[in-house]
């Protein structure tokens, strides 16, 4: 009944009909199907498929100036609803448009004929999905009556709680509070679900961050039942495989890692090139298609990793155990083993099913320390002293293969926590990248893309990490900026990729390094999970996807299923080949929003803890660097990582103009420029730790040994 409706409204552009006209269109003459029809009809109503006029005229929601879409809320009251066509352009939506509507959640808006420009505005005129059922804030009381306050600052309705409805909240309790009510007499009614504790309580705050987006820190028992059910490894797991157990692979990770998803083995053969082994871990094996575990995988999508905790994809039990390259330990994997050539060119490869014994597991701090000259650890590791430089040799050979190719060197910049025994920051620093970590990187990036192209040239369903390249608008921002700061990039609307890393090489180390890099990646698309393979233009390739982390990434867990599936066990039914092909749309789809989602929190966890630890510091003054510049001010970096904004009305000394196309504030008197790059000295003013924003004033331009400056 539903395809025949919309096959009927969409035989004809603009096509309008009544339930009177559909009855006699499809012939329906019973009760009963009278029945089904206007239900099918109030279905499609509810889904807004199609839309209901005043004279109860039904019309397909495309073909009208009604756009469906998710709203994207801001502090200010104004929005954005993003339409699910994304052929469509964002639809502004003013503060007294958006009528109850709540942040993420899926509207009808009615677009204006009148935009502004070339911008769409419209109205929201109905709530289609609620997209979050509870509220995380701090209980106060009013008037006798408890209230909430929100830690999402979008939702600016008071929140009332009946002193029936706090289940033992007291006042300062941070709490999780289900939505009973969206609109009380213009208020929004909760109950109280869970108490986390006091505001003050150690790991309260980043636990409400936690429940804020949905994401559950504790595994069902059940889920947890069937992880411990499987026993460690057994002759018969490895019959089938190809045993490397002698082989001596190695993993190498960060100091506090508790999962190693990969190993590595590097040799150099006879005819100068080398032979890479990537092996990583079959989580497949033990994760399989449906089981509880898979579907707790999937909606988890990623492990999440916060600065006093990790949220694991998978059950210690697994993600810390058996799927775990544990030293010492026999382990089942998946091997991607490359012969490369000295010029980086994979020529020849194979990918089977495997089992290892991890020979040792090494970290990227003692690595990088050997190639400092550190005797004593080479020493202690003498029999593996030469394999690490081989790898390093054959690194710097991906690197330079990659390079010819417009691979795109992004330096992003991590932040390091020292926490005290109550979670508190107490320092923050940049967190080292040395000579080994991008010797896992280009071992990594390697077998990837190896991975791809073995599977897309078999046209079979696939998972891939795709990059579209970015917008002419987003690159012409990046090219005038560039050449403000004395940079020149060749091209307009088609940029190499070559001239994009010969930007960044001319920056790097220099005081623009860190605006230009944030402007670089902010000019670039998201990179996203696609069952239609279109590249990844960042890294300048034609074939990617992510093979190596299936214990904390859910695409590497699929991409491994689809490998054993289609290569190792040959099933190529037309059955099996339709099942992945109907799956793999809505599994790359939850894998980018949970990996979006994941993005989100752990940048409002490191920006909480950065406002924690710089509100000890109130009133200092620091040097740092404007990393960026905006219409309502600028934001500065200092060398901890720690960034705050100087708001333009701070900026006293003149009247400032923003300057677009140049990305610089300029004093109208004074022709004083406030630009990437600068040099600043600040004061901090104000450090709101709840939303992670951090105020700071300038004091002067240029350095001054005397201030104080960030550890």
């Amino acid at each position: 009944m539903r395809d025949k409706i919309l096959s009927f409204l969409t035989s004809e552009q603009n096509k309008k009909t009544t339930i009177e006209e559909l009855r006699e269109v499809l012939h329906v003459s019973t009760s009963q199907e009278l029945t089904a029809l206007v239900k099918t009809v109030n279905e499609l109503l509810d889904d807004a498929v199609i839309i209901e006029n005043k004279k109860r005229e039904f019309t397909l929601i495309k073909n009208t100036n009604y756009v469906t879409g998710h709203l994207d809320l801001k502090i200010r009251g104004f929005g954005f609803v993003i339409p699910d066509d994304p052929s469509l352009n964002d639809v502004f939506v003013p503060k007294e448009g958006i009528n109850g509507a709540m942040n993420k959640d899926r509207v009808l808006v009615q677009v204006s004929p009148f935009g502004y420009g070339a911008r769409q505005e419209g109205m929201i005129t109905r709530v289609l999905e609620r997209k979050y059922t509870h509220i995380i804030g701090t209980v106060i009381f009013q008037n006798g009556m408890g209230k909430l306050l929100s830690d999402d600052k979008t939702i600016t309705q008071d929140i009332i709680i009946r002193r029936e409805n706090l289940n033992g909240a007291k006042k300062y309790d941070k709490v999780r509070a289900k939505i009973i009510n969206y609109s009380f007499k213009g208020k929004i009614e909760c109950v109280v679900t869970d108490v986390l504790g006091n505001m003050s309580d150690k790991g309260v705050d980043v636990l409400s961050k936690i429940l804020k987006y949905n994401i559950d820190p504790i595994f069902p028992p059940e889920v947890i039942a069937e992880a411990e059910a499987f026993t460690d490894v057994t002759e018969s797991d490895v019959e089938s495989r190809k045993d490397l157990r002698d082989i001596p692979y190695i993993t190498i990770d960060g100091d506090d890692a508790k999962d190693f998803d990969d190993a590595v083995y590097v040799e150099q053969l006879h005819n100068g090139n080398y032979k890479l082994g990537v092996s990583i871990a079959d989580v497949s094996h033990y994760v399989t298609k449906d089981s509880l575990l898979d579907k707790e995988a999937f909606h988890r999508g990623t492990s999440i990793y916060l600065p006093d905790r990790v949220i694991p994809m998978l059950p210690e039990a697994l993600s810390n155990n058996l799927c775990s390259l544990v030293e010492g330990q026999d382990r089942l994997t998946i091997t991607c083993e490359m012969e490369v050539t000295s010029s980086g060119k994979v020529k020849t490869y194979d990918i089977y099913p495997s089992v290892i014994h991890s020979h040792k597991r090494m970290t990227y701090n003692k690595i990088n320390q050997i190639f400092h000259g550190d005797e004593k650890l080479a020493e202690e590791y003498v029999d593996f002293v030469g394999m690490f430089y081989q790898m390093r040799n054959l690194a710097k050979i991906l690197k330079k293969h990659r390079e010819q190719f417009g691979s795109i060197n992004f330096e992003t910049e991590e932040s390091y926590f020292v926490l005290d025994e109550n979670g508190k920051a107490v320092d923050v620093f940049p967190r080292e990248r040395g000579i080994s970590e991008h010797i896992i990187e280009e071992f990594m990036l390697k077998a990837n893309q190896t991975v791809a192209e073995h599977m897309h040239w078999l046209d079979l369903p696939f998972i891939y990490r795709i990059h579209e390249k970015p917008t002419e608008e987003k690159l012409s921002r990046l090219i005038n900026m560039a050449s403000a700061l004395g940079y020149r990039i060749k091209g307009k609307s088609e940029v190499s990729h070559l001239e994009l890393q010969k930007l960044l090489d001319q920056v790097h180390g220099t005081e623009a390094e860190k605006g230009i890099n944030l402007l670089m990646l902010r000019s670039m698309q998201k990179a996203i999970y696609s069952d239609i393979n279109l590249g990844h233009y960042g890294l300048s390739f034609k074939f990617y996807t992510h093979f190596t982390s299936p214990i904390r990434r859910y695409p590497d867990l699929i991409v491994h299923r689809l490998l054993r599936t289609f290569l190792f066990e040959q099933n190529k039914s037309l059955d099996t080949i339709d099942y992945y092909r109907h799956k793999m749309t809505s599994i790359a789809a939850r894998s980018s929003e949970t990996e979006r989602n994941a993005v989100f929190l752990e940048r409002e966890v490191i920006d909480m803890k950065k406002a924690e630890y710089i509100s000890g510091y109130i009133n200092k003054r620091f040097d740092g660097i404007i990393s960026s510049v905006t219409s309502f001010g600028l934001y500065v970096t200092l060398p901890n990582t720690v960034e705050g904004l100087v708001h333009i009305s701070q900026l006293d000394d003149d009247f400032y103009h923003y300057s677009d196309p140049l990305m610089m504030l300029i004093g109208e008197r004074t022709k004083t420029m406030y630009r990437v790059g600068d040099h600043v000295t600040i004061q901090v003013m104000n450090a709101n730790i709840i939303d992670g924003e951090i105020d700071f004033k300038i004091i002067k331009r240029g350095d001054s040994n005397e201030n104080h400056r960030a550890q």
